[in-house]
């Protein structure tokens, strides 16, 4: 996959050709042939479901597109999800229309509040920026729960107790990380991360099995796509790329994780490595998995309305919608002990 423009024709060279989705060339510039359409906020009529957009940090313009699904009672607490794009690090945003359209439909169907992060992107921005600057945003999203932040939708409605971090591909990736970095610094406030879900997660590794071993072109542009986002990177045994190499994958911050793979997707035995491990690792929450046959990487993007890809997203909502018990558990000692106190005044 690398090629080089003919420099007579005064042409930059280019170091990395990954059509129809970018081209990097050898002075650092990117063109982004894909990804690059956007989409205001709105109303969507039909759903009921509402977005705007947030900007967290001016100074980097790490920002949020917020949605809330119809609110039938102003008490109405509802599972909060933050969802990660994916676009290998280096293309799409929540403002594409794909990302828009896609976590919009999820949120009408799940009832959820979700907070969709536009992090800064590769390789004008390296790795492990995505990540500081996901981190960053989940923070954000943590300190509303005591429901004194600078966002009212999550103020008012999101459930802190049901907290859910998903995305696909690289986001998937993201999300992933994020869920290791929590069990090393707490989030704000006390804020657990109650599940994962992953979707056609961007895992790799020095020696990948199956398909993506057999086809040699496939593997490079998967090892190239990741040392393009993060060239400071020892390779693809890296272990913010590769599951077999984390060392502390037991204590992955969270009680669910969700992983859908798809059959003829080149990163998809990443997926299933990832799955395998997390199983041996002594990780002690509950692990699911959903593997589609005959489809390709994050197809549920592209064909949203398709048969599978409506089953993908039905069983994200069910996913979305599980009860942390041991929460509530405490909510009602800590509410039990609240009426307790109030009676004996």
């Amino acid at each position: 996959m690398n090629s080089e423009m003919d420099s007579s024709s005064g042409e930059a060279e280019i170091s990395f050709d990954f059509r129809p989705f970018f081209r990097i060339y050898k002075d650092g510039r990117i063109d982004r042939l894909a990804g690059n359409d956007i989409v205001p906020p709105s109303i969507d009529h039909q759903t009921g479901v509402s977005s705007k957009d947030f900007l967290i940090v001016p100074e980097t313009s790490v920002a949020a597109r917020i949605f809330l699904p119809k609110i039938t009672t102003s008490a109405q607490k509802l599972p909060l999800l933050v969802y990660f794009h994916g676009g290998g690090f280096c293309v799409e945003t929540p403002f594409s229309p794909e990302y828009h359209n896609y976590v919009s439909s999820l949120v009408a169907e799940a009832n959820v509040v979700a907070v969709s992060v536009h992090y800064r992107r590769a390789p004008e921005h390296p790795l492990p920026i995505a990540y500081d600057d996901s981190w960053f945003a989940l923070q954000w999203v943590a300190s509303h729960s005591k429901r004194n932040g600078p966002e009212s939708w999550l103020n008012k409605h999101a459930d802190f107790g049901r907290l859910f971090l998903a995305g696909d591909s690289a986001g998937a990736n993201i999300a992933h990380n994020l869920a290791m970095r929590a069990a090393e610094t707490p989030l704000k406030n006390g804020l657990r991360i109650f599940g994962l879900g992953m979707v056609h997660p961007y895992f790799h590794g020095e020696e990948p099995l199956g398909p993506e071993a057999s086809d040699e072109e496939k593997r490079q542009n998967v090892d190239l796509m990741w040392l393009s986002a993060c060239p400071s990177t020892g390779g693809c045994d890296d272990p913010w790329v590769n599951p077999a190499a984390c060392p502390n994958l037991a204590k992955l911050a969270c009680k669910r994780v969700l992983v859908f793979l798809a059959e003829c997707d080149v990163v998809r035995d990443g997926g299933l490595c990832y799955c395998e491990t997390l199983r041996k690792s002594g990780w002690k929450g509950k692990l699911e998995l959903m593997d589609v046959e005959g489809e390709n990487h994050v197809f549920h993007i592209s064909q949203p309305n398709s048969k599978k890809a409506l089953a993908m997203q039905a069983r994200l909502a069910s996913f979305l919608n599980q009860v942390d018990q041991d929460y509530y558990h405490q909510e009602q000692l800590r509410s039990d002990h609240y009426v307790s106190l109030r009676s004996s005044l």
